[in-house]
């Protein structure tokens, strides 16, 4: 008979065992592991390259693609705690190295409006790796929980993993997003060494700052600008090509490394006009007391930009250079003599992206207003990002004649994607829809989301005819006036720089309830700057108000959103250019 001591803890484990939810990102019926390229033929796998790859790359190339550097995933929960568990192939730490950057993984939550926050987890690490999360804030605004990131080992192969949650809890992942990725082919400081944990890798500060997927190929040691190698880059469409391997090119000469680097880009360049970025070996940190590591790092730096000029004077078309200057690493952002610690990977991180930024087009200004974000405001039944990858999805499929840009008002008016409820269908239909609008409005968004859906695509891949930009009503009670103008204006340039041939509308912010005076004044504001820099100028609301400059409710549903008959008597004023 067994002793009742054992019994109660089996019972106990089992009862505790019973109250968790296990998920499977490698058992969806859609891929959800992000920044992997290749996604139809290794999408539910761990790894960084096709298994045709193996017989194409060197064999060291092949067995660091199984590491899962760079790879993360998406998703929402409203859990209070949440746990993963995972095993992994090979040894869970390195001398320069601990166990969580080697073998760990890292959590990041994103809150309703768009700020990310690192989540600390307990660990335990063993044949099964174990992390331990607890969540005791809810999410205000959004009854489904938080927005997830969840980044992989870097110096590891993951068999298998599974993410839990209370039995009560939800848990959805997100899945592959489908914006053009970055693409990084590099070397051991590329690949995350020495981070003291996955986010912190630099091209993982990168991505997570400008949000759009990094496929992060570099390989510890042997990031040497291989043909084999680079035939695989060139498979994916990428928005912009990062070539960092200058610390991997050994026992060449001068004219060899010009050469190396002038084939790389030309064989790029065979196939993809994409923006290539040529990055300087970043140095050592005993470059100043061993002058044989600063001759050695600083003529390879001097071989790479002759090879940079010499394609400048060829006429090669979008490529760029980032210096060993610019990128100052810090004396003390070192863990040895090359790899940096987290230290050193946020100022490597901070150089790059300034370049990337520039390259991309995407200036971030200094006011909350000119900072891209997304958000997760909404407490009716849509998910802000879903719908921004539906939009996209719809565009590729129909290619938008005109567009419409704004924030619940023109989200819930009518047109596709559906919202979750649609206050305006006849006039949409009878107006919009015939003028060839596209509904890019999101419900609860902002200036600044606005900002963040331009610099990720919604208005990328064809040429539209008229845009109008309706949006500021909900940075009233938080922003000052100054600071919606200059906003604007910088939307405006945004939109401007991505389709120079519309037509650009500006609709004044609409009135609503008990802001009438405010917006009113504000409107004027807005008219003398889209008068200024040559916009079109609109105050459509104007029809909404009765004679005593409040709004008629009777064309209101709630007063801000128009019903049918507010909307009918603003459309063609909108539509109509």
């Amino acid at each position: 008979m067994r002793p009742l001591y054992l019994l109660l803890f089996c019972f106990t484990f089992s009862l505790a065992n019973a109250q968790w939810r296990w998920y499977n990102p490698q058992k969806t019926d859609i891929p959800v592991i992000q920044n992997q390229g290749w996604t139809n033929e290794i999408g539910k796998t761990y790894v960084r390259l096709p298994n045709r790859a193996e017989q194409a790359v060197r064999p060291i190339v092949w067995e660091l693609s199984r590491n899962s550097s760079g790879l993360s995933i998406h998703f929402y929960s409203n859990a209070p705690r949440i746990k993963v568990r995972y095993t992994v192939s090979g040894p869970l730490n390195m001398p320069h190295m601990p166990s969580t950057g080697v073998s760990g993984v890292d959590m990041y939550c994103k809150d309703e409006n768009g700020k990310s926050h690192f989540c600390y987890g307990g660990y335990s690490f063993g044949d099964t790796i174990q992390y331990f999360y607890n969540i005791t804030e809810k999410s205000p605004l959004h009854s489904h929980g938080y927005e997830y990131s969840l980044y992989l080992p870097l110096y590891n192969s993951v068999q298998w993993m599974e993410i839990g949650v209370p039995d009560s809890c939800e848990l959805t992942f997100i899945p592959v997003f489908q914006e053009k990725p970055i693409v990084l082919y590099g070397t051991s400081v590329s690949q995350g060494a020495c981070a003291s944990r996955p986010a912190m890798a630099w091209s993982t500060i990168m991505q997570r700052s400008l949000e759009y997927p990094l496929i992060n190929l570099g390989f510890s040691g042997n990031g040497r600008l291989e043909q084999g190698v680079l035939q695989f880059i060139t498979e994916i469409d990428a928005r912009l090509y990062i070539l960092d391997c200058l610390p991997n090119i050994y026992g060449k000469t001068e004219p060899e490394i010009i050469r190396l680097v002038c084939d790389a880009v030309h064989q790029i360049r065979e196939t993809r006009n994409t923006p290539i970025l040529l990055i300087d070996h970043a140095g050592c940190s005993n470059a100043d007391t061993d002058s044989s590591m600063f001759n050695a790092y600083t003529q390879k730096n001097i071989s790479q930009h002759k090879a940079f000029d010499q394609l400048i004077k060829e006429g090669v078309k979008d490529i760029f250079y980032l210096s060993h200057d610019e990128l100052d690493l810090p004396s003390d952002g070192w863990v040895d003599y090359v790899h940096p610690s987290d230290y050193g990977m946020e100022a490597q991180s901070r150089a790059i992206e300034k370049k990337v930024r520039e390259i991309l087009k995407l200036p971030v200004g200094k006011l909350s207003t000119t900072t891209p974000v997304t958000q997760r405001r909404e407490p009716h039944n849509y998910e802000w990002q879903a719908r921004h990858q539906d939009i996209l999805a719809l565009s590729q499929k129909e290619t938008p004649k005109a567009v419409i840009l704004g924030n619940s008002i023109t989200h819930f008016w009518g047109g596709e994607p559906i919202g979750p409820r649609r206050n305006g269908t006849d006039s949409w239909n009878k107006v919009m829809r015939k003028e060839g609008f596209h509904n890019m409005g999101f419900g609860f968004d902002r200036i600044e989301n606005v900002l963040w859906r331009i610099y990720h695509d919604e208005l990328s891949g064809f040429e539209a005819q008229k845009i109008v930009l309706m949006i500021g009503t909900n940075n009233v009670d938080i922003n000052s006036d100054n600071d919606i103008i200059e906003g604007l204006r910088f939307l405006l340039s945004a939109i401007r720089e991505r389709q120079p041939k519309a037509a650009i509308k500006v609709v004044g912010i609409l009135p609503r309830k008990d802001r009438e005076a405010r917006i009113k004044q504000l409107n004027e504001q807005i008219n003398k700057m889209v008068d200024k820099e040559s916009y079109i100028y609109i105050d459509a609301g104007v029809a909404l108000l009765g004679k005593d400059g409040k709004i008629d409710e009777s064309l209101f549903s709630d007063g801000v959103h128009p019903n049918e008959e507010g909307y009918r008597l603003i459309a063609l004023a909108i539509a109509s250019f």
